[in-house]
């Protein structure tokens, strides 16, 4: 589903990824561990489209819809989570408010609650970014650091949501610097000095 073939990237004088290659297919949970800086959001916005690498190229499979969780989650800071994730889904036409109110019920988060989004929590504003990477039946889903700012509880919600993803048959990809408690992956990758490698 997913081919990435000999993909480098630097910026400036630094180089960021060195002949990365990786073949992943569908219903499979992958992670990416490494440390903060080496590449790892990099390399989902090369996999997305919103950075061309310097060589190398990528392969989806016919069909694919991608979701991403890149960073830290960018809205509409002054609408609501509903506005932002029904503007984030018309985008493409794939808007379906069962579905999305059902993640956000999963996460704890209120289908009417007109808070603005600028008035949300590291948390909360995770949890919309989690949301929106998948409230579309994206199939091929990247996460980077999905945990950062979530309690235990919310962290819970968010492996069962993976095993549903794993076997809906979709492919998960999860960047994070140490791994996440309680996630069972099909493959190990570290990605270190630029290179992605198996652990």
């Amino acid at each position: 589903m997913l081919t990435l073939k000999n993909i480098a990237k630097s910026f400036q004088q630094q180089t960021v990824l060195v002949d990365i290659s990786l073949t992943a297919s569908t219903g499979c949970l992958i992670h990416i561990a490494g440390p903060n800086g080496c590449g790892k959001s990099t390399l989902f916005k090369i996999i997305t489209g919103l950075l061309k690498p310097d060589q190398g190229t990528i392969a989806l499979a016919e069909g694919s819809i991608l979701g991403a969780l890149i960073e830290n989650p960018q809205f509409l800071e002054y609408e609501t989570a509903l506005t932002n994730l029904r503007f984030l889904g018309d985008l493409n036409q794939r808007f379906n408010l069962e579905r999305t109110q059902k993640l956000l019920q999963q996460f704890g988060l209120d289908l009417e609650n007109r808070q603005r989004v600028s008035k949300y929590s590291v948390g909360m504003r995770q949890k919309l970014g989690i949301i929106q990477a998948v409230m579309e039946e994206q199939n091929i889903i990247l996460l980077d650091e999905p945990t950062r700012g979530l309690d235990p509880e919310s962290i819970q919600q968010f492996i069962q949501l993976l095993e549903k993803l794993k076997q809906e048959q979709k492919l998960v990809i999860v960047a994070s610097h140490d791994e996440i408690p309680g996630l069972v992956y099909d493959r190990a990758l570290v990605l270190r000095n630029g290179q992605l490698n198996d652990v």
